[in-house]
């Protein structure tokens, strides 16, 4: 991984931050690509993931245990806000350096765990309310690297799904999202 955390973060912070921002309160209840979340609480879990990996860029404990807070009020505008705090978080000195977390992973793998589910996460609300979403190319450099690399043990802890088969030529994404268990193909009921 060569670039800065930071700025691949931008890059996926900015698509996802528009998918968050066009999801109507009726598609609250709708099904998403990650099974076991509706829309609500994929963006709730998405919500904590970004606040506990600010955490993480500085070294600090994060607690996933602990429910995510429900969505009310302005939540995709704070959504939007905590991201922005996520970029900072990771463009702080030292926030690509040592290791972060109580697993001991290095900082820039967990940095890729967050750009990840910023990605797979926010083309998953996407597909659950009919909105585009291309992720940058530089993002599926660095996401499906070191997704690939963690995929058995996210698959023992339940994180990521059992591979989905997928052709030989599907795009360097689709197979992406195969790896995690996702179906490419799938589609808002």
């Amino acid at each position: 991984m060569s670039d800065k955390i930071s700025r691949l973060l931008e890059a996926a912070a900015d698509r996802t931050v528009t998918v968050v921002r066009g999801i109507t309160d009726e598609q609250l209840g709708a099904p998403t690509p990650c099974s076991e979340y509706d829309v609500r609480a994929l963006a709730a879990h998405l919500f904590q993931v970004v606040v506990n990996f600010q955490a993480l860029a500085a070294k600090k404990e994060a607690d996933f245990g602990v429910p995510p807070e429900p969505l009310e009020g302005a939540w995709r505008e704070r959504f939007a806000e905590e991201t922005v705090r996520l970029i900072d978080a990771w463009d702080a000195p030292g926030a690509e350096e040592g290791t972060s977390g109580a697993m001991g992973f290095p900082a820039r793998t967990v940095g890729a765990m967050v750009l990840g589910d910023l990605t797979v996460h926010g083309w998953d609300l996407a597909r659950a309310t009919g909105q585009p979403y291309e992720p940058a190319g530089v993002l599926l450099d660095v996401v499906g690297e070191e997704f690939r690399a963690l995929a058995p043990m996210g698959r023992k802890m339940g994180v990521f799904g059992e591979p989905v088969p997928v052709a030989e030529d599907a795009s360097p994404f689709d197979a992406l999202l195969a790896a995690m268990g996702r179906d490419p193909g799938w589609a808002r009921p």
